[in-house]
């Protein structure tokens, strides 16, 4: 009895060494590697880079109170045509207390003055009138009772400018703001009574609005300092906008920055390129757009996939199907890359397959 549990331990055991022993062998055959195959082809490439950047119209001007004070009244809004010399805001005038003290000041000595000058006129017209003064002397009071009366007149309208921001007799209005372009209002960064400070020469003033021609848009975007060297002027950009898909626009690059800013570590240069606006299709001001620019390009020649060549020792190779799962390491000569396909410009011939990488 002991022989025979013996014999079945022992023949357990063996059949586990042999169970063992075989799925390790079978792990350790792998099996041949299948390569999958390519033909050239021939394809269009093109090579080009993408300037990012935004629409926005060639000349925008800022409108500005000529005085400081608070916005009585708005004329217009974003979105409105207004032509040159169009009024578009009435500015309430808060005057200074010490400037409209004078003022007031002024025009008390002046109306003083004015009243002792017309008491002493009517005095001198009824000597003159009785020959007892000569033309001379008369003249010469006459003259200064004018004086008198012009003094007058300018400090009512000195003080009339301070208080309300014009004036009656001189036709002078400073407190209402006017375009001074025809074209639409793109912006109006006030409301009706918000505070503005005037334009002068220490300071630049409250914008009332914005004023830009919309049928004269530019698209500016910047391009990376590697690029920069193969685009000139007059070169065609394809613009696409964000906003507007199916749109292509064309425009024409007429400005490429001298000098270079430096932005996340990389050096960019700034461009400007004249929009080709059609009739039909209005561009709103802040658009993001991105600009293809063609660098260059090659019509039907000869490619294959960039994925599968690769390099050794500066030259460049593909293996080229010689035969069932066979290949012969193969130098080429390779053109232009979109990123994508390459130009074969010797090596390989459209009727030759390549492994693919």
């Amino acid at each position: 009895m002991k022989k025979v549990i013996g014999s079945l331990v022992a023949l357990v055991f063996v059949a586990s060494f042999i169970a063992v022993g075989y799925v390790l062998i079978k792990k350790s055959i792998r099996p041949d590697e299948v390569f999958e195959s390519a033909s050239p082809f021939y394809a269009d490439i093109v090579s080009k880079t993408v300037a990012t950047g935004s629409i926005t119209p060639r000349k925008e001007i800022d409108l500005k109170s000529q005085v400081s004070g608070v916005v009585e009244t708005l004329y217009v809004e974003a979105g409105d045509i207004v032509g040159n010399n169009d009024i578009i805001a009435k500015i309430k005038i808060i005057p200074d207390v010490v400037m409209l003290n004078n003022a007031e000041m002024r025009l008390k000595a002046a109306l003083i003055n004015f009243k002792n000058a017309h008491t002493e006129m009517e005095r001198q017209n009824q000597l003159y009138a009785e020959n007892v003064i000569s033309e001379l002397e008369y003249n010469r009071h006459k003259l200064e009772y004018q004086l008198r009366q012009q003094e007058v007149e300018a400090a009512e309208n000195n003080l009339e400018l301070i208080k309300e921001g014009a004036s009656k007799n001189t036709g002078t209005v400073s407190n209402v703001v006017r375009s001074t372009a025809e074209g639409m209002v793109i912006d109006v960064p006030v409301k009706e009574g918000s505070f503005v400070i005037e334009s002068n020469t220490f300071n630049e003033g409250t914008t009332i609005a914005t004023v830009a021609n919309m049928k004269d848009i530019i698209f500016e975007g910047k391009v990376d300092e590697s690029e920069v060297g193969k685009i000139h002027e007059g070169m065609m950009l394809d613009l696409k906008i964000g906003a507007l898909q199916e749109e292509k626009i064309r425009a024409e690059l007429e400005y490429i920055s001298p000098k270079g800013i430096e932005e996340d570590g990389a050096i960019q240069f700034e461009i400007k390129a004249a929009v080709n606006l059609k009739s039909d299709l209005f561009l709103r001001a802040g658009y993001s757009a991105n600009a293809d620019i063609v660098l260059d390009r090659r019509d039907s020649v000869l490619a294959i996939k960039e994925s599968d060549i690769y390099f050794d020792a500066d030259k460049i190779f593909v293996d080229v199907v010689a035969g069932e799962q066979e290949y012969r390491k193969t130098e080429i000569k390779t053109g232009l890359s979109d990123g994508i396909n390459i130009e074969i410009l010797e090596g390989l011939d459209a009727n030759q397959k390549i492994k693919k990488l």
